[in-house]
């Protein structure tokens, strides 16, 4: 029949979805300036330094309620 329409295989479909990723990327995406990676990079930095900070808190403190209550787990 005319109507039949042949499907590409996965190769082809793979080819074609990485072309137009690539031009995509290429094309449609706006990308930030140096000055916007500088301060979204410094932001990202702080934010992880505050996390890990409050997380070796409650690391500590959980640690020394833990011992005070068990006392048996660390020996």
């Amino acid at each position: 029949m005319a109507t039949d329409v042949i499907q590409p295989n996965w190769w082809q479909r793979t080819i074609a979805f990485i072309v137009d990723s690539f031009r995509e990327v290429r094309h449609k995406v706006t990308w930030p300036d140096l000055p916007q990676v500088r301060q979204a990079s410094l932001a990202i930095i702080v934010f992880v330094l505050i996390v890990a900070m409050f997380i070796t808190l409650l690391d500590l403190a959980l640690n020394g309620v833990l011992q005070k209550l068990i006392p048996s787990l660390f020996r």
